[in-house]
């Protein structure tokens, strides 16, 4: 096996589900995640859902590697859709949860998630934290 091709077959290809009730944001997550967040990691599909119940069914009909909420869509906001998620789906992937404020890490805490990025939206961070829970 050649280098080149080692390398090639140690790339994990992911599938991430992305919730916001706000395009721009959803925009922002996908342009600063990119398609190759690390040298090992790929996207491979991206689900994007605007509401808490396009999440739950996304997640019944897709096979998902890593879930990306926005803790600020409305009417219901990422974190209780994460807390939610955790309690009620069978071996759940890892979650990132997108906060407001830095000081509202507490509330992601409570709501279970795995990675916490705050806005304003930093792309090396958010492709850091996809990176970080495709490898879990």
């Amino acid at each position: 096996m050649t280098a080149a091709t080692e390398a090639k077959s140690s790339v994990t290809s992911v599938s991430v589900l992305l919730f916001s009730s706000d395009r721009a944001t959803r925009d922002a997550v996908r342009m600063g995640v990119g398609s190759r967040p690390a040298e090992d990691v790929a996207i491979g599909a991206w689900h994007e859902c605007a509401t808490a119940d396009g999440v739950m069914l996304t997640l019944k009909e897709e096979t998902v590697d890593v879930i990306i909420l926005d803790g600020e869509s409305q009417p219901y906001g990422g974190l209780g859709v994460c807390r939610q998620i955790k309690n009620e789906v069978y071996d759940c992937p890892p979650i990132m949860v997108l906060i407001g404020r830095p000081g509202d890490g507490w509330l992601a805490a409570w709501s279970q998630a795995d990675a916490v990025v705050p806005h304003p939206l930093d792309p090396a961070t958010l492709a850091r934290g996809v990176a970080d829970l495709a490898r879990l």
